[in-house]
């Protein structure tokens, strides 16, 4: 919550599957670029250690960007 100006519209929601786990992770409109960095660093960053942390399990961070059909993804 701490890379976000406005953290009280963060929100995470977790899809549990046998082998993996979905976080789907929505912030505020103007915090979307924050949380992507600078040619998408930050973001990769944080899906790394994500992948890190998962142990046997796979885990994928997406980053939905408000206005943005699931298509263009």
């Amino acid at each position: 919550r701490g890379l976000v100006k406005n953290p009280d519209a963060v929100r995470l929601n977790t899809v549990e599957g046998e082998a993996s786990v979905l976080l789907e992770l929505s912030v505020a409109p103007e915090d979307v670029a924050r949380v992507k960095g600078p040619n998408g660093d930050t973001l990769r960053a944080i899906r790394t250690v994500l992948s890190a942390s998962a142990g046997r399990r796979k885990a994928v961070l997406e980053l939905l960007e408000p206005n943005a059909s699931r298509d263009e993804e």
